[in-house]
Order: structure tokens, then C-alpha cells, then sequence
């Protein structure tokens, strides 16, 4: 009766770890890790130093001035050039060398140099305007220059965000008129 027992325990602790391995083999082999998901409100107020950038390389602390509003439109410009770095990144693993077009060079500019500069100006001249209260610069002077700042900084990211818009738009008509052809083609097979 023990060694039934025994038997049982043991052939119970091998179908559990099996079972274990074999799940987490499963998890692995379609890509995602198992776990507890965290739900996230998408109306919470974000703060620079929890934001995750997927593609951008941006100095929390120069975010500190700017408002809710272009932290989201950041974070969206984020999510969007992801988007269209996966499709590079399939590109190239189907060994497709994509040309880089004018309009895609100047994005990549504006996103890896131009927007880190600017975020960085905006923050100084924040910081310089807080931290120092000179006499020859009067309140309304500094308030002058802030709104000046902050509007060319909206209209940055505006810029920023119709390119990559036109670009990722560009790139699902080329999607598109690829199935057109094929389609034609296979019409024409018939």
C-alpha cells in the first residue's frame, strides 16, 4: 500500500513539473512572458520619470516643465515610431533594403536630434526662469518667453507628429497598392 502511495506522490510531482516546464515552454515559444497584468488608466496623470520609451532617448528630468497634454502627444510620437521601426525591422529580416527617402531622413533627424535639443533649451530656460528672479527681467517679460517657448514647442511636436503620421499613411497606401497588384496579377492568371 506504501509503494502505492509512494508511486502516486511521485507520478503527481512529475506531472506537475512537466506540466510547469511545458507551459513556460509554451509562454516562450509564442513570445510572451506569463504574469500578472497591471492595469494602467490611461486618464492617470503622467509623470516623466515613470514614462517608458519604446524608441525615443529622452532625459526625464527635461520633461519636467511640459504639460499632460505633450507628455501624451510625446508618448503617442513614441508608440508610432515603434510602429514603423517594427516595419524597418521586418524589412530587413525579409532581407528588403528600404531606401531612405528625403522625408524619412529629415523625421529621423527632427526625432533622435533636433526634439532631445529643443526639450533641452525649454527645460533650461524654464529652470533659468525659475531659479532666478533677476530684477531686469520683469514677470511679464518671463511670461512673454515662456508662452513663446511653449508655443514653439507645441508646433514642434505638431510638425513632428504630421511627418510620421504622412509617413506611416505613405506606407500603408504602399501596403495597399502592393495587394492591388497582386490581386490584378492573380486576376490575370485566371
Amino acid at each position: 500500500m506504501s509503494v502505492l502511495i509512494g508511486v502516486g506522490i511521485a507520478t503527481t510531482v512529475g506531472v506537475i513539473y512537466i506540466g510547469k516546464k511545458g507551459w513556460q515552454a509554451l509562454h516562450k515559444a509564442v513570445g510572451i512572458s506569463p504574469g500578472v497584468l497591471v492595469y494602467q488608466d490611461p486618464n492617470q496623470a503622467l509623470t516623466p520619470k515613470d514614462m517608458r520609451w519604446r524608441q525615443l532617448a529622452l532625459d526625464p528630468k527635461h520633461l519636467a516643465p511640459l504639460t499632460q497634454e505633450q507628455l501624451r502627444q510625446l508618448q503617442a510620437i513614441d508608440d508610432r515610431v515603434a510602429v514603423y521601426s517594427d516595419y524597418q525591422q521586418s524589412l530587413a529580416q525579409q532581407n528588403i533594403t528600404a531606401t531612405m527617402t528625403e522625408q524619412q531622413f529629415v523625421l529621423h533627424k527632427l526625432l533622435h536630434t533636433r526634439l532631445p535639443e529643443m526639450l533641452t533649451s525649454y527645460y533650461h530656460l524654464f529652470k533659468q526662469n525659475t531659479d532666478c528672479d533677476n530684477a531686469k527681467n520683469s514677470n511679464s517679460f518671463k511670461s512673454r518667453q515662456q508662452d513663446e517657448a511653449q508655443q514653439l514647442l507645441q508646433a514642434m511636436l505638431d510638425n513632428i507628429e504630421s511627418r510620421l503620421e504622412s509617413l506611416l499613411e505613405q506606407m500603408q497606401s504602399q501596403h495597399l497598392q502592393d495587394l492591388r497588384v497582386m490581386k490584378q496579377y492573380m486576376d490575370s492568371q485566371s
